[in-house]
């Protein structure tokens, strides 16, 4: 039941995708906030899909910690569900991700469109510094730029990778950073077709300032966010130890 679930939700999920790109081509003419609205729209549908047919919903805790205005969501990264989750909570935002991605027809004019913020990986640090450039511009604007400080998932339990890019752009736009725990990769786990119901949570932790040194920083944000995540994985494994069965890479089937 639970594989079936799972596919209903894919199968519904890239239609769902592939009619709101169709039909919303016309926004793309009507500027960045009817565009990011409409993504909100997807997204949106997409958790709503997510918890009807696989039965998994969302916990959100630390809500008060998050500004309404500009600032830096540095998210813990297991699953593919918290990529759409966080884009409805925060309230401008603005995804910081690899620039390959603009440059996909139809998914990449949206992209642009909703005004995220490509970096290319290969540039180093003349792709840092105009990410930089980039970042300080959506934060004068009140932005919020949501980051993935490993660059990538990471299946629950690995050995974290924090890259030193996020305390960079911190220091750069001086604006607050919020880190974000998370357990969603007991539910939906990486690279799997499997999504287990139950509820997964997501926790907005204590804001940290722009203006502690490099080193200090990112100490401070792997802290937060691995104690808390570690503490949010084993409250769920509490509940439902068969959440742990599963995480196998590749049992269920797999994607990309």
């Amino acid at each position: 039941m639970v594989l079936f679930r799972s596919l209903l939700f894919h199968a519904s999920f890239y239609l769902l995708t592939a009619i709101l790109a169709i039909a919303g081509l016309p926004v793309l003419l009507l500027g960045r906030h009817w565009v990011q609205s409409y993504a909100k729209f997807w997204t949106g549908s997409a958790v709503w899909l997510l918890e009807k047919l696989c039965k998994t919903r969302i916990e959100w805790r630390g809500l008060e910690n998050l500004p309404r205005g500009a600032c830096i969501i540095a998210a813990k990264h297991q699953s593919a569900l918290e990529t759409q989750a966080l884009t409805t909570k925060g309230a401008d935002f603005s995804f910081i991700l690899k620039r390959e991605l603009l440059a996909i027809p139809v998914f990449g004019w949206y992209l642009k469109g909703a005004g995220q913020l490509g970096i290319d990986r290969a540039g180093r640090a003349q792709a840092l510094s105009n990410l930089a450039g980039q970042a300080r511009e959506a934060i004068a604007h009140g932005r919020q730029l949501i980051i993935f400080p490993e660059g990538t998932r990471k299946p629950v339990g690995n050995k974290p990778d924090y890259k030193p890019g996020v305390a960079y752009l911190c220091r750069e736009t001086m604006a607050v950073c919020v880190p974000v725990a998370l357990n969603t990769g007991l539910f939906w786990p990486r690279r799997s077709l499997i999504i287990k119901p139950g509820t997964a949570t997501i926790a907005f932790l204590e804001p940290i300032a722009p203006d502690l040194d490099k080193r200090r920083f990112l100490r401070l944000l792997e802290s937060r966010i691995e104690g808390e995540t570690a503490k949010l994985v084993a409250q769920a494994l509490a509940t439902d130890p068969a959440l742990d069965r599963p995480l196998r890479e590749g049992e269920g089937g797999t994607i990309s």
